[in-house]
């Protein structure tokens, strides 16, 4: 299987290196381009369901509110009616009790005149209440007040003074209370639900009822009717009620979905088709009691499947439900989650085209520009190459034209270099027959140093070109900054060899040691290897100017610090210090709370090439003690593990018997 691939690799290191480049190039800018689509495209799509789901969401819990305001309103506006209908009830309802109690009243009159015996002027005031009818199942009754039905259509002579409404008030006892207290001639009202099963009600409906108390024969006169009996207009509430579910009905949800409402025992009042069902124990695709659900809950959101007739399978259907308390309702509004997505997935297909048309813009565009800066670029390679052909037959006289400051140009630089360097070479290899052998050492040493620098820079250079051209996710892009970093710490090794073999005798200027020290703190406290590290001065102002060389003093503080820092990898403290002894010498005293240096390595720290770090390379304290005794002074280094490192310079105050 790997075969084709092993393949493919091998006919690619025969192409040339344009062709390389487009075939190295491309898939970093395509595929990442690819991805990006990719990951755009989702990302609009999650936010397009995101949004239209919000959306619909909203518009589905508006619906569900408009329709429970739809409800509250056409009650508010039923009970204005049926407070009004209930005090013309009341009035009507007391003018009869009052003509009733003047009924009873004349057949008393008649009594006490000796018209008529008491049991016949009561008989006739029976027979005159009986036969007023009020509405379609009222009447007039009359009771004392114990309770006994002294007048009745049905009840007459039983008792019902323990008699309760449909909310379990004992109404009777109630009206007998009230009637014994009240005013003569004053006219009492009660209002309660009632259930008459003889009429067939299958709900309590509200009963409203007038009485008075006639002291005389110890009645309790009453007229009642049941108040939806009363209306001048019976078919009011049937319109008003057919009109707001025709409102309700007409508004849609969507394509498919609808507004519904049913009572908690899950009959369905209104509905488009199912009116007048019961639907409480519905149950979804999965089999869950979801209408249940909602009438347990009364208020809330519901995912269900549900497959309609015709359907090939189950679809989501999402359902706003709320509650409304005065008819003790549901009011639902649903729609199926797919109606809703529609939309977004033809954002998506939009998306898809739009990036496949970009990226093959792109790519086509990102192809051109490729093929003609890799044959830009490729063109001072092959001249490169035709001179190095040259080199190799022995001609160290070749040139290249410099015709730019990048890395190409600086190749051609360092080639030009490289050619004459080897033809110096080549001219000084007679002189160096003719020297000692530890001469010819000596003088190869120092100039194989010198020269590794520049194939160094060369490396560095291609590297650094390399590290740019190069995607931050590529594999390889850490074996191109591994290149940097060795190339680096070779060149760091060169230098100091070089600065350890020839470390020059100092230019001694008077100097203010003090604001050198000053400069070079500052400068420290800016690098990024003193970050952790805070730095104290404590400046002797009696200092005088001392004869030193400025750029090696530097040169040795700052070695000296770095050194501090690395000892203080999490952070510390380092005091910088000057003091003037008196023997004629000043003090730089590098104090810090380091790791501190082993007792057994005190002793070894100034040699060359010792150190304990893993890319050290031992020269750094070497070169500064060699600087320090080119001045006439010492270092001295006191160190305890765990407590941190002293380091004292000592530097003459002035030279040769006098100062400078």
């Amino acid at each position: 299987m790997l075969a084709p691939f092993r393949n493919t690799l091998s006919q690619l290191g025969n192409w040339k290196i344009r062709w390389k480049i487009l075939a190295v190039v491309l898939p970093p800018v395509i595929i990442p381009l690819l991805l990006v689509g990719g990951v755009i495209g989702y990302v609009a799509k999650q936010q397009a369901y995101l949004g239209i789901t919000r959306s619909s969401e909203a518009d589905l819990d508006h619906m569900a509110q408009f329709t429970l305001d739809l409800l509250s309103a056409h009650y508010q506006q039923l009970e204005v009616y049926k407070e009004d209908k209930r005090r013309t009830v009341k009035k009507n309802l007391a003018t009869l009790v009052t003509f009733a109690r003047n009924w009873v009243a004349s057949a008393q009159d008649q009594y006490l005149k000796g018209q008529l015996t008491l049991a016949e002027a009561q008989q006739e005031a029976k027979q005159a209440l009986k036969s007023v009818n009020i509405a379609e199942t009222g009447y007039i009754y009359a009771m004392t007040s114990n309770g006994d039905l002294v007048a009745h259509i049905a009840q007459e002579g039983g008792n019902i003074a323990d008699a309760q409404d449909e909310n379990g008030r004992l109404f009777i006892r109630e009206m007998i209370a009230k009637a014994r207290n009240a005013r003569p001639n004053e006219v009492l009202y009660i209002n309660y639900p009632w259930r008459n099963e003889t009429l067939g009600d299958a709900h309590p409906r509200e009963k409203v009822v007038a009485y008075q108390y006639f002291a005389p024969w110890d009645w309790i006169i009453a007229a009642g009717g049941y108040l939806d009996e009363t209306y001048d207009d019976v078919a009011f509430e049937k319109r008003a009620f057919t009109e707001l579910k025709d409102k309700i009905l007409s508004k849609r949800v969507g394509e498919t979905g609808y507004i519904y409402t049913m009572t908690t025992n899950g009959r369905l009042t209104i509905h488009p088709f199912q009116e007048g069902a019961n639907i409480y124990d519905e149950r979804d695709g999965n089999g869950r009691y979801f209408i249940r659900e909602m009438t347990q809950r009364k208020n809330g959101w519901i995912h269900y499947p549900w497959q309609n007739a015709g359907d090939p399978a189950p679809r989501m259907k999402i359902v706003r439900y709320l509650y409304f308390q005065p008819w003790d309702w549901i009011v639902a509004v649903g729609s199926y989650e797919d109606e809703f997505y529609r939309q977004a997935d033809e954002i998506q297909g939009h998306i898809v085209i739009s990036v496949a048309l970009f990226t093959c813009l792109v790519g086509l565009g990102a192809t051109l520009l490729v093929f003609y800066a890799s044959k830009k670029l490729t063109e001072p390679i092959a001249h490169l190459l035709t001179a190095i052909r040259e080199v190799k037959r022995g001609r160290l006289d070749v040139e290249l034209s410099v015709n730019s400051s990048d890395e190409l140009g600086e190749l051609a630089e360092d080639f030009n270099l490289m050619t004459r360097v080897l033809r110096q070479n080549k001219e000084m290899e007679a002189n160096l027959a003719q020297q000692s052998k530890m001469a010819s050492l000596g003088v190869l040493s120092s100039g194989v140093a010198h020269e590794i620098n520049n194939p160094l820079g060369v490396i560095l250079g291609y590297a650094a070109y390399l590290e740019g051209k190069m995607n931050p996710d590529d594999a390889n892009l850490k074996y191109i900054q591994e290149i940097k970093r060795e190339s680096k710490r070779c060149k760091n090794i060169v230098q100091d060899l070089l600065s350890y073999a020839r470390v020059p005798k100092p230019t001694l200027r008077t100097t203010d040691l003090n604001e050198l020290l000053d400069q070079i703190v500052d400068f420290a406290a800016n690098h990024t290897d003193l970050d952790n590290m805070r730095i104290e001065r404590d400046f002797d102002p009696r200092l005088p100017p001392l004869p030193v060389d400025s750029d090696q003093v530097r040169q040795v503080a700052i070695n000296l610090m770095l050194n501090a820092g690395a000892a203080m990898a999490d952070g510390g403290h380092l005091l910088v210090k000057t003091t003037l002894a008196g023997n004629g010498q000043a003090y730089l005293i590098f104090q810090d709370n380091g790791a501190g240096i082993p007792s057994e390595n005190l002793d070894k720290v100034l040699e060359p090439f010792f150190t304990t770090k893993s890319r050290g390379t031992g020269l750094g304290l070497a070169i500064t003690k060699t600087i320090i005794e080119q001045h006439h002074g010492a270092i001295q280094i006191d160190s305890q593990i765990g407590v941190g490192t002293t380091v004292t310079v000592s530097l003459p105050i002035t030279r040769d018997g006098g100062p400078l």
